[in-house]
């Protein structure tokens, strides 16, 4: 679905993926509204542009939508001819495409009603309990939540280059820091960013599933309960910093949007998909110049420890 992009003489142009619901459809919007061309991007075409006219029909016409799923490299490649061709550059990649790297028991989705009365880590602890977590679903996790967003990302990586301060923001997770990691090895690789390299995290990822295939995760210190989704998170982490290092001039930075009521969180949390949009995309609109390779944790700057 193309529409016209007409915001002034050279608007903005930000790609947002897995943006037909939840933080991402929020973070469309919001973009949008601030006078930003967006390309609102989803795997299901049908979905993606039923967001497209719910954004339109709040008078946001600079939305257009373009079909895409991460874990395609035709469908990746097509979304570059398409951007290369269209615009000729991009300001702003959003990465929020993800899964949860689980299955559900479906029979407990629940309403806000269901968790009236629980803390944060009440929630997050009967979440946990509520998810299965089976090799092939793990697999899924990593290969959209690290290397969905690496081959978007290095697909479009020159039309960044062709704006004047390109910015990747990807959103990230409390479940990607470091800590979660009890394997001491681990934990200082990914994070020893001088001396980490991508074929390195490979590795890592490749162990890691070869481990979990094995069911000697907790033997061999890699963190339990949404296991791929905490691993997959890590490594995302430390691909963007590497990725700022290599690309000094660009703006790469992990954004934790909080503990936001979504499909993956099974509707817990304790924040809207308003409201943890707002935190990825005040990052997607920082000022020039801005902090490159760092970890923003809702509204701050934080460790990826």
């Amino acid at each position: 679905m193309e529409g016209a992009i007409s915001s002034g003489p050279n608007p903005r142009i930000a790609v947002v993926t897995g943006g037909n619901k939840g933080i991402g459809f929020e973070v469309c919007r919001q973009l949008a509204s601030h006078g930003v061309a967006v390309v609102l991007t989803a795997r299901d075409e049908p979905r993606g542009a039923e967001a497209v006219e719910k954004l339109r029909a709040l008078g946001l016409a600079q939305v257009i939508f373009h079909q895409l799923d991460v874990t395609d490299t035709s469908s990746i490649a097509t979304l570059f001819v398409f951007l290369k061709t269209r615009f000729g550059k991009l300001d702003i990649l959003v990465n929020n495409a993800a899964i949860g790297g689980v299955e559900y028991l479906q029979e407990l989705h629940a309403n806000e009603e269901k968790f009236a009365g629980m803390d944060f880590d009440q929630m997050l602890e009967w979440m946990v309990k509520n998810v299965r977590e089976p090799v092939d679903s793990a697999k899924k996790g990593v290969q959209t939540n690290y290397y969905g967003t690496k081959h978007v990302t290095e697909a479009v990586l020159p039309l960044l280059q062709s704006s004047s301060e390109g910015r990747i923001v990807n959103v990230s997770s409390l479940f990607g820091l470091l800590r979660l990691i009890s394997n001491e090895e681990v934990r200082q690789e990914l994070n020893d960013i001088d001396n980490l390299t991508e074929e390195r995290l490979d590795e890592l990822l490749d162990r890691f599933l070869r481990e979990f295939e094995a069911d000697a995760l907790e033997a061999r210190g890699w963190p339990m309960g949404c296991s791929a989704y905490k691993v997959a998170k890590a490594a995302m982490n430390a691909y963007s910093r590497l990725l700022s290092r290599r690309h000094p001039a660009l703006r790469v930075n992990c954004v934790h949007p909080g503990y936001v009521k979504t499909g993956i969180t099974m509707n817990s949390g304790v924040l809207t998909p308003e409201e943890g949009a707002r935190n990825v995309v005040k990052v997607a609109l920082a000022p020039e110049g801005g902090p490159t390779g760092k970890f923003f944790a809702e509204d701050e700057e934080a460790s990826f420890v």
